[in-house]
């Protein structure tokens, strides 16, 4: 059975710092792409960012581009969501989902329908 599980959320001020993981287990986690999605409340899940399977490619939501980065671990089947300069705008559930894909250094879309599995979420709140 495959599981996503989060971590790493909590309270932040403005302009602070978080580091959120996501590990992963029943799954080959080198096959699979990951990506971090955010829904904040009364919003619909907004796409955040997404890394290769190999982990030199990325992509970002141009909200978060310049202060978030996506890395992984594939030894401890682990992705990575760091969040600098933070605003209270990035207030919402984060979600990390995953995605099997052939290519190694391709990073999937924004299209969230296309994510194979999802984790249960972790809450990150930013107040000013």
């Amino acid at each position: 059975q495959v599981h996503l599980v989060e971590s790493g959320g909590g309270s932040v001020q403005a302009g602070g710092s978080r580091r959120l993981s996501c590990v992963a287990s029943g799954l080959p986690y080198s096959m699979y792409a990951m990506a971090w999605v955010r829904q904040a409340p009364g919003k619909e899940r907004e796409f955040v960012g997404a890394i290769s399977r190999s982990g030199v490619t990325t992509s970002y939501a141009d909200s978060v581009k310049g202060r978030f980065t996506i890395s992984r671990d594939n030894a401890k089947t682990t992705t990575y969501l760091q969040m600098d300069s933070m605003k209270p705008e990035d207030t919402a559930v984060y979600y990390c989902a995953a995605k099997l894909i052939v290519s190694a250094t391709v990073v999937p879309g924004d299209e969230l329908n296309r994510y194979d599995y999802w984790g249960q979420g972790t809450q990150v709140t930013v107040s000013s």
